[in-house]
């Protein structure tokens, strides 16, 4: 009979390691060596869009790449998002919008393993980006649940984070 043996490894565990990882339920995950142009560029071109915005929102701030850590086994580091009273220098509260850039090697974890931790721990906006495609998948928790609001091309998607107004003109952020 075959014994199956899989690692759990905590927050203590990542702290240790070397390289950009994230950690997930207890499972790490190597990162990608490093971001494409195009992921790199529509990441600008969102937060300089959500910068100059929250400048007037004084709680919330657009952050890229910062850990998340979410739980004793779980560290994550999307590449945007919105977090509104932080303290300290690593986030430990629930953003209130994230978004991850998808690129082939990210797809899996993104559309499905960050979809599920990132409802789970109540993200209230979820944006998935599609550099090559040029389209943006936005859902929005609605009773526990993420439920797709729509898929943007060139649209202004116009959301409120605790009580500040907001859009995102995506024909502003695709690169050709």
């Amino acid at each position: 009979m075959a014994l199956a043996y899989n690692e759990h490894c905590t927050v203590r565990d990542y702290q240790l390691w070397e390289g950009d990882w994230e950690l997930i339920r207890g499972a790490p995950y190597a990162m990608a060596p490093s971001q494409s142009i195009s992921h790199q560029r529509l990441e600008q071109a969102l937060s300089f869009q959500l910068f100059s915005q929250l400048q007037l929102c004084q709680d919330c701030e657009i952050i890229g790449e910062v850990d998340w850590l979410c739980s004793a086994d779980t560290v994550v580091s999307p590449d945007l998002l919105i977090a509104c009273n932080i303290q300290g220098e690593k986030l430990t509260k629930t953003p209130e919008l994230i978004v991850e850039v998808v690129s082939p090697n990210s797809a899996k974890r993104d559309e499905l393993t960050k979809f599920e931790l990132y409802q789970q721990e109540g993200d209230k906006l979820y944006i998935l980006a599609y550099p090559d495609e040029q389209v943006a998948k936005v859902f929005r928790l609605h009773e526990g649940r993420y439920i797709k609001e729509e898929d943007f091309v060139d649209e202004v998607f116009e959301f409120s984070v605790k009580g500040c107004e907001l859009n995102i003109d995506l024909s502003l952020v695709w690169q050709s």
